[in-house]
């Protein structure tokens, strides 16, 4: 079995590496480990199992013994211990956090001429939504989620991961500075509608084909889209209801809209 590393001493001069803990998530549960070894496995610095998935390990172990990686089958006790939560499914991945880059409206157009909708999340907050949207998207095929700058604009976790089930490798999300000025230079080649409740015409009628693709944004439970994010989109839409609830969870939401999307 693979040695851990030896810790790095930094030379004369050199400022020492952050602790490796500042610089790692764990990525838990079969599904989500799975995708991570397919998607992007030099990620990955060590990883734990149990018993449960034990037999599903042995292509993990290898590749990782080739990279002189260390892997440790463990008790559930101390997995629970390593990944913070009972909530592992039997195995934790340690990886360098799977980066998020920033928005470059350029390459946009790049996305635009090849027909790939958008999702964009503004002021969404909880980790296990934007976990459950990343899921839905990698689902039905959808490659690119957006997300604003906003200070409770909840980023990739250790929760978003476990939620995503996997969805969070094949989803790459972008960070977008200043959304509301973005969205106005994303408007010349997509079609930006923002969500929202209220008297708008139906989200159904609005995501017919045009000669753009479409841009959806949504934003949190409890206060909707800022009103400079609305402003900025070229029309809103609603998703109705029988009126016998007010809304639908942002989760639940962005399926119905990413089925639509994908059709």
């Amino acid at each position: 079995m693979a040695r851990p590393p030896r810790p790095h001493k930094p030379q004369h001069g050199q400022p020492p590496r952050r602790p490796l803990q500042e610089e790692t998530e764990k990525v838990a549960g079969l599904p989500a480990v799975q995708a991570l070894f397919a998607h992007d496995p030099g990620r990955v610095l060590r990883l734990f199992f149990d018993d449960r998935t034990r037999p599903q390990t042995g292509e993990f172990c290898k590749l990782l013994a080739a990279g002189r990686k260390p892997y440790r089958l463990v008790t559930t006790d101390e997995l629970t211990k390593i990944a913070g939560s009972p909530l592992h499914g039997g195995i934790v991945a340690v990886a360098h956090p799977k980066p998020v880059p920033a928005f470059d409206a350029e390459q946009a157009k790049t996305w635009a001429k090849r027909g790939q909708p958008l999702v964009i999340l503004d002021g969404v907050g909880n980790p296990h939504n934007l976990g459950a949207i990343a899921r839905t998207m990698a689902f039905f095929g959808l490659e690119r989620l957006l997300v604003s700058d906003h200070p409770g604009q909840a980023l990739p976790s250790e929760a978003a991961f476990r939620v995503a089930e996997g969805g969070l490798e094949w989803v790459e999300v972008v960070r977008v500075r200043n959304l509301a000025l973005e969205l106005k230079r994303l408007r010349p080649f997509y079609r930006v509608v923002g969500t929202a409740l209220g008297a708008h015409r139906p989200l159904a009628q609005v995501m017919t084909k045009g000669d753009r693709p479409l841009a959806i944004v949504l934003g949190n439970e409890e206060e909707g889209l800022p009103p400079a994010t609305l402003a900025a989109c070229e029309e809103v839409a609603t998703l109705p209801g029988s009126g016998r609830v007010q809304s639908l969870n942002v989760s639940v939401t962005a399926a119905i809209l990413i089925h639509l999307l994908a059709g």
